[in-house]
């Protein structure tokens, strides 16, 4: 009579007795622990697994962290992607994010043991890189930060019908300035807008102009637009604020992205406030951006919606480590040089060639995505790989996320920082190792 089966499985409180998985359990919570154990142990049972090797499966089952987002190689060649997060931290600023997690003086004046302003350091930076604002406000997303302004000005805002745009997941610019009880004024046509289509628009009843940068999509043909510069000359004296949403951060100008509206510029051109996001160009944490004129940034501060929006301490951490701290990575890959990209991309195909991997280096053309330069792209190298590693690297234990093109797997490396080529390359040949 053959012995049971069920006797060969280690017991759950064996297993969690483990030196190694009782260090795993004090850093990973005994929940997460024990369910990778449960696992394995139904693994012993149908005989897929040793049980003397029970306690490397468990091991090898358990997230890096307890949380269930993981690191992932961008190959994309997207610097700014959506679905990974937009834009990825710089060192200065994680270093920030940790310094912060635990008990700070956010809003405490440690001279004076007294209550003292939130975020002020992260602003002080913020206007130290942007010396065209008098003041500034941090909320939760660039969302957020429009939300607040239709909010907190009030009354009927006068918009361009060509820049009532929805950006992505259905998300739609006039229906969040509805859903505030904002009354929208829409002026001019589709495709042509002028300064008189404006002024002739103003009434008392509004609250302010507002522009917002078109970033996801480009109108050709018949088309005029109104600049700031010369709607900011056409409001003169009106005494309504104009307000531009220039989307994607970029502090000042960029000479990659020479048609990308800048914060810095826009305000000098006679905008009132202008918004922007965090996690994107200016390549910090996710966060709204408002600067411009101090008295209209201090009916926002005092506004009962902005405790509502504003942001954490880990966040205001991370806007300032970025804005005062060594060069973002985004601002990196903006500044990659083609040929070293071109290097290392030979350099890669050829190391994986000598391990038997079909990899070819070839010129590809990156992006700067969220939403930003949507028809600027950026030359770039990549490595050619045959098409079943793109899924087979998106679901590896270091997930790597490319792109196919003509039946090819391309892992563009501009959107990969050099010090993770060897992470990269091991990727690689882990999968093509998987299938040999």
């Amino acid at each position: 009579m053959s012995a049971d089966p069920r006797r060969a499985v280690p017991r759950t409180d064996t297993l969690l007795a483990d030196p190694a998985l009782a260090a795993a359990a004090a850093r990973l919570g005994r929940d997460l622990v024990k369910d990778a154990v449960r696992t394995v142990q139904q693994r012993v049972r149908d005989g897929s697994l040793a049980p003397e090797d029970a306690v490397g499966a468990a091991l090898a089952a358990l997230p890096v962290t307890a949380g269930s987002l993981r690191p992932v190689l961008n190959a994309t060649g997207v610097l700014v992607h959506t679905n990974l997060g937009r834009a990825p931290l710089s060192e200065a600023a994680v270093e920030a994010v940790v310094a912060a997690s635990g008990t700070t003086d956010v809003e405490l004046d440690l001279r004076t043991g007294r209550r003292g302003p939130r975020g002020e350091a992260a602003i002080a930076a913020l206007l130290a890189a942007v010396p065209a604002a008098q003041a500034a406000v941090v909320v939760n997303n660039c969302a957020a930060a429009l939300a607040l302004v239709a909010t907190a000005l009030g009354g009927e805002l006068v918009i361009a019908r060509g820049e009532l745009v929805e950006i992505g997941d259905g998300f739609r610019i006039p229906e969040l300035l509805e859903a505030t009880g904002a009354r929208l004024r829409e002026v001019g046509t589709t495709n042509r807008v002028a300064p008189a289509d404006y002024t002739r628009a103003l009434g008392p009843g509004t609250g302010a102009v507002l522009k917002v940068h078109p970033s996801n999509f480009v109108v050709r043909g018949f088309t005029t637009a109104v600049p700031v510069a010369g709607l900011a000359a056409a409001l003169a004296g009106t005494g309504v604020p104009l307000v531009a949403d220039v989307g994607s951060g970029l502090l000042r100008p960029h000479p990659v992205l020479p048609d990308e509206p800048d914060l810095q510029t826009t305000l000098a051109d006679g905008a009132d406030l202008v918004l922007a996001s965090g996690d994107k160009l200016l390549g910090g944490p996710q966060a709204g951006l408002v600067l411009g004129r101090a008295d209209l940034v201090q009916r926002l501060r005092r506004h009962p919606l902005y405790r509502a929006l504003r942001v954490d301490k880990t966040t205001l951490a991370a806007l300032e480590a970025t804005l005062r701290g060594p060069l973002p990575p985004v601002q990196r890959m903006l500044a990659a040089d083609v040929d070293g990209l071109r290097a290392r991309a030979g350099a890669l195909a050829a190391r994986l060639a000598a391990a038997g991997v079909d990899a070819v280096a070839v010129d590809s053309a990156a992006r700067v995505g969220g939403g930003g330069a949507p028809e600027h792209p950026l030359p770039s190298a990549a490595v050619s790989l045959p098409e079943p590693f793109a899924g087979a690297l998106r679901t590896g234990p270091r997930p790597v996320v490319g792109y196919v093109a003509d039946g090819r797997t391309l892992l563009d490396l501009r959107s990969v920082p050099p010090p993770a080529d060897d992470d990269l390359a091991a990727a690689v040949l882990e999968v093509a190792r998987s299938w040999r």
